[in-house]
Formats: structure tokens, C-alpha cells, sequence
């Protein structure tokens, strides 16, 4: 089913995706402060977790702004197999206080988490999340449960 949107609709978008070469530490802060920049000036918030080789990452924002990141990081050779995993109209901002929040959350944690555990049983990565698990994993750091780890 397409949804119209409203290019200021807010929206929210959740996306992993693999990297093409391995991050160190210093790649992933160099990335979080050039998005934290960039995202501050597109008023577009969100969080970013990686894990692997794979990322999980939601962006807030108005549509026009949030489908414009999206395609950037499409074509951004860091990055392959981006999937769009929800794109849906919101409310309210969930991660309002960030530009782009980051947690190194650890597979043994996300095991945890019921909705999660079987899925993070068999796998090391973001890659291949569903709607409904990558809804889970949202409503884990909406709810608190990492919030205080994110910085």
C-alpha cells in the first residue's frame, strides 16, 4: 500500500545496512560528528547502532528531509545492501534530544530482549531485521532500556 506523504510531514525512517570496508572506533566517531552536524542543521534526529559490519539506524525528521538523507546514504560507498525496513508517518520524535544518538549495544544484551532473543540467537548483525523486530528493538531504546547508554 503507498502512503502519500506531506513533504513536512514527520517522519520517521528505520534502515540497516552493511559496510563496505570495516569501521574502526575513530571511523564511527568521524562518522557520528559529521551526522550529528549535518542533522542538526536538517533538524533530523535519531540514533545509530552498530554491530558487526551492520547498522541500525532510525531518522526523524520532516519527509522531504528524511527521503533526501535516506537516498544520500544509498549512494554513500560505505554502505551496501541498504534496506528500508519501516518509513511511516509519526506523531512525536522518539529521540528528540539527539542529532543522532549512538549506542554500542552488544548482541549478548540485545539477546535479552524478548522479541529479540531468537533472532539474535542466530545472528551477529542488523541485517535481515523485520518490521516487526526492528519495532521492538525501537520501542527497547524508547522505553529506556539502552537510553542512558546512548550518547
Amino acid at each position: 500500500m503507498d502512503v502519500t506523504y506531506n513533504i513536512n510531514d514527520l517522519v520517521h525512517c528505520i534502515y540497516t545496512s552493511a559496510e563496505t570496508n570495516e569501521f574502526s572506533h575513530d571511523d564511527i566517531i568521524d562518522l557520528l560528528e559529521k551526522a550529528r552536524e549535518n542533522n542538526a542543521k536538517l533538524d533530523v534526529s535519531g540514533i545509530l547502532l552498530y554491530e558487526s559490519g551492520s547498522f541500525f539506524q532510525v531518522l526523524e525528521g520532516r519527509h522531504e528531509v528524511v527521503t533526501s538523507l535516506l537516498e544520500k546514504i544509498q549512494k554513500d560507498d560505505r554502505h551496501n545492501h541498504v534496506v528500508k525496513v519501516i518509513y511511516e508517518h509519526i506523531e512525536n520524535r522518539d529521540f528528540s534530544e539527539w542529532t543522532m544518538g549512538y549506542s554500542d549495544v552488544t548482541p549478548d544484551e540485545l539477546r535479552k530482549v524478548e522479541g529479540l532473543n531468537d533472532f539474535f540467537r542466530s545472528n551477529s548483525s542488523y541485517m535481515g531485521l523485520d518490521k516487526g523486530r526492528a519495532k521492538t528493538l525501537l520501542k527497547a531504546f524508547k522505553d529506556g532500556q539502552w537510553r542512558s547508554s546512548i550518547n
